[in-house]
C-alpha cells in the first residue's frame, strides 16, 4: 500500500510539472495569437528587434513589459506598471534590463526616463517642436 501511495505522489509531481510547462507554453501561443490577430496594421508598430521569435525567447516577466511598452509606444515605468499591475520598481528594473539587452532606448527628460523602441524614437511626445 505504501508503494502505491509513493507512486501516486510521484505522478501527481510529473502531472503538475506537465500542467505548469504547459501553462507557460500557453501564454507564449497567446502572444503569438494576439500578434497575429492585429494583422500587418498592429505588427507595423512591433519594430525588428522586437519580433515575434524574439518576444518568444524573452522570459514571461520580459515579454510581458516589452509587449506593454510596444502598446504604449513609449512610456515612463510609472505607465508601464500601470498597464502590467506591477510595482514601477519592478517594471523599472525589467525596462532597464530590456534596455541593456539592447532592445529599448531610454532618454531622460527631466526627472522622468522614457523608454521606446527605436523605430518609434523619431516621434517623442515629450518633446516639442
Amino acid at each position: 500500500m505504501a508503494a502505491y501511495k509513493g507512486l501516486e505522489v510521484k505522478s501527481t509531481r510529473i502531472l503538475e510539472k506537465i500542467k505548469e510547462s504547459l501553462d507557460r507554453l500557453n501564454e507564449k501561443m497567446d502572444v503569438m495569437i494576439e500578434i497575429q490577430r492585429h494583422g500587418q496594421k498592429e505588427s507595423q508598430n512591433i519594430p525588428e528587434a522586437l519580433d515575434v521569435m524574439t518576444l518568444l525567447s524573452l522570459p514571461d516577466h520580459l515579454r510581458k513589459t516589452a509587449v506593454t511598452l510596444c502598446k504604449l509606444g513609449q512610456a515612463t515605468a510609472d505607465e508601464v506598471a500601470e498597464q502590467t499591475k506591477r510595482a514601477r520598481a519592478v517594471e523599472s528594473g525589467y525596462l532597464n534590463q530590456l534596455v541593456l539587452m539592447g532592445y529599448l532606448k531610454k532618454e531622460r527628460k527631466g526627472r522622468k526616463a522614457y523608454f521606446y523602441v527605436e523605430k518609434e524614437a523619431e516621434s517623442k511626445p515629450w518633446e516639442k517642436s
